[in-house]
């Protein structure tokens, strides 16, 4: 499965996309210069996904790779 494929599932099954979770994550306070914050752990943003927005643990380290600017919508 493609980058992408994870995206648009994640949009499918939540009706969300990066920007909203970029937003969500800003709100929790997550967030620094449009990136994740080193001190943030990814296991924190994972269970935060599956809890509240019901995604497996692939789909939420998407969500992670974006918040982290390691992924971006679009790639493969």
């Amino acid at each position: 499965m493609t980058f992408q494929a994870y995206i648009d599932n994640i949009k499918a099954k939540t009706g969300m996309g990066p920007a909203e979770f970029k937003q969500l994550a800003t709100q929790k306070g997550w967030m620094a210069g449009g990136k994740l914050r080193a001190d943030v752990k990814a296991m924190e943003v994972v269970a935060w996904l599956k809890a509240e927005h019901a995604l497996g643990h692939g789909h939420a380290m998407a969500i992670v790779a974006l918040l982290k600017g390691m992924k971006k919508e679009g790639d493969r």
